[in-house]
């Protein structure tokens, strides 16, 4: 028997509990896609590293001698040990395997190793580390582990120009060229799914965003900007800016245009990044699933180079979204434990306000049957 005609179904709660599933999101989502990594200017200059998470690797990120990105797989070719064990640092000349001593170029290539002048058929390039596909957009470095990688500008630059409904649109808030005013890093003890789901529908807001719905009042009504193309959310009338009280924010990023002012913007671009765009400032969230319950979520506060050059007090912009940020995961927590209960083993539903996350949930679908679902 069909249900009601203004309920649509979720995905069943097994998608967010078994491990095999989330094995094969591994595999067939993360490690298939675009994914954003690191932050540029945490790879300013060569030999600066930073190793992450994508799927079942560890990824080392670094740039070379020539200033160009970097990314390979963190595993040393000799006997497999862990090439980079700390998050982040910065090499010198080469990468230097703490077990055996083979060391390794900036570019990769096998540069040392105990012995190996008396091993002069050992190509230095094929038993160089395995290379990672890079790609640097919006002052993120982006890398892609599959042996072809998608389009860039269909998957990732495409969500962009999908949701704003204007190419040009995200380029007018120099996101590149910003600033790391604030970075905090959260553990959610959640499935990545239900965070990308709570990201994208705002029929939460009234009841745990209290001080979001403050600023951009029409949030109370339960419809979030990501539900329509090229909708960005109004401050209230007597909301000066995007921060905790409503009070003035910083510098406003010059380029933003009339018809992006006093609005705030969200893009989700799958599977990982989260994109927030106001006035003055720009946060966005890059997701590490780590397992199907547990997610590390790193949201850098970006603002112009100047306002973080002067040690300006960004607190309260910050403020506003790591309230909002803490809200949304202890949702997702509550939820999470819920999954493995044969109250949710059909899921749930969702209200029409929340319409939109069915294309999310067609999307995973493809995915996990073979579809390529770039869209």
């Amino acid at each position: 028997m069909s249900g009601p005609a203004s309920l649509r179904p979720t995905l069943p709660g097994r998608l967010y509990a078994d491990p095999e599933i989330f094995a094969r999101e591994q595999r067939d989502v993360f490690e298939a896609m675009w994914f954003c990594a690191v932050r540029s200017a945490d790879v300013d200059r060569p030999g600066r590293f930073r190793t992450v998470t994508v799927g079942r690797e560890s990824v080392l990120v670094t740039r070379d001698r020539d200033g160009v990105a970097r990314a390979f797989l963190n595993v040393c070719r000799h006997r497999g040990a862990t090439l980079c064990t700390d998050e982040s640092g910065e090499v010198k000349r080469t990468f230097r395997c703490p077990y055996h001593a083979w060391s390794y170029d900036l570019d990769g290539r096998l540069a040392a190793a105990p012995n190996l002048a008396r091993m002069p058929d050992v190509d230095r390039t094929e038993y160089g580390l395995v290379p990672v596909a890079v790609r640097e957009w919006l002052g993120y470095v982006w890398v892609c582990l599959a042996g072809e990688p998608p389009s860039f500008e269909e998957d990732v630059v495409g969500a962009c120009t999908e949701r704003l409904g204007d190419a040009e649109k995200i380029g007018n808030y120099q996101i590149a060229d910003l600033a790391v005013g604030r970075r905090i890093r959260y553990d959610v003890r959640a499935n990545w799914k239900l965070i990308i789901e709570n990201f994208m529908e705002c029929y939460h807001c009234a009841t745990i965003h209290p001080e979001l719905v403050d600023v951009l009042p029409e949030f109370s009504r339960g419809y979030a900007a990501q539900s329509s193309v090229g909708h960005g959310a109004e401050f209230g009338p007597r909301i000066e800016g995007f921060t905790v009280d409503g009070s003035a924010g910083l510098d406003r990023i010059p380029t933003v245009d009339e018809d992006q002012d006093r609005r705030y913007f969200a893009i989700t671009v799958k599977p990982q990044v989260f994109i927030n765009l106001v006035p003055d400032h720009v946060i966005l969230h890059r997701m590490f699933p780590l397992a199907v319950d547990r997610t590390i979520v790193e949201c850098d506060w970006l603002y112009l180079p100047r306002v973080v050059a002067e040690g300006r007090d960004v607190s309260r912009s910050v403020e506003l979204f790591d309230r909002v940020n803490r809200q949304d995961f202890d949702a997702c927590e509550r939820c999470q434990p819920a999954m493995s209960s044969r109250a949710y083993a059909r899921g749930g539903v969702l209200v029409p306000s929340e319409h939109h996350i069915t294309e999310f949930h067609e999307w995973v679908e493809r995915r996990l049957t073979g579809g390529s679902g770039a869209h």
